[in-house]
């Protein structure tokens, strides 16, 4: 019986080793070049008709920790490698359902939108849109709703930005 455990240890050793030496960082899906050394992030600019005051500078500072978490590249102000820029296109609340012919729920909509120029290798340059909403009881005031739904608005729309750049490289 330890003979076999003693084979499916070395197995998974040597799979370990067979798999370290590959070209690409990975992870959760992800793939990152490793010629990719600098990273910037630039401010994320608020660009849509209602402004959150501080939805721009949050998101920034966000996935800067993300990919600075993430990834084993190096963040610069300077000029870089990868070099990723963003603006809120979309900040816009709707009714998301009716009862008893008034609204019950509202819905935030939050847009972003990405660019990444890659300076090794133009083809991988790219633009898209992020867009994420988040929905509210309609008894909420809008600033209740904000500031209640602002964790899990830089979570999503940092993961999704984050997804959105380093997937299928």
């Amino acid at each position: 019986m330890s003979a076999i455990k003693n084979s499916i240890f070395l197995l998974a050793v040597a799979v370990v080793f067979m798999t370290s030496g590959c070209l690409h960082y990975t992870l959760k899906d992800t793939a990152i070049s490793k010629d990719i050394k600098t990273i910037r992030i630039n401010y994320i600019d608020n660009r849509a008709r209602y402004i959150n005051p501080q939805l721009s500078q949050q998101l920034t500072d966000r996935l800067r920790q993300k990919i600075n978490n993430q990834t084993n590249k190096t963040l610069t102000q300077g000029e870089a490698d990868l070099d990723i820029s963003g603006t809120i296109t979309d900040y816009s609340f709707t009714t998301a359902a009716i009862a008893d012919n008034r609204s019950a729920t509202n819905r935030l909509n939050v847009t972003v939108h990405v660019k990444i120029v890659n300076r090794l290798d133009e083809k991988q340059n790219k633009e898209t849109d992020v867009t994420r909403s988040f929905d509210f009881d309609a008894n909420v005031s809008i600033q209740q709703a904000e500031q209640s739904l602002n964790e899990s608005i830089l979570k999503n729309l940092s993961d999704e930005i984050f997804n959105s750049l380093f997937s299928n490289w």
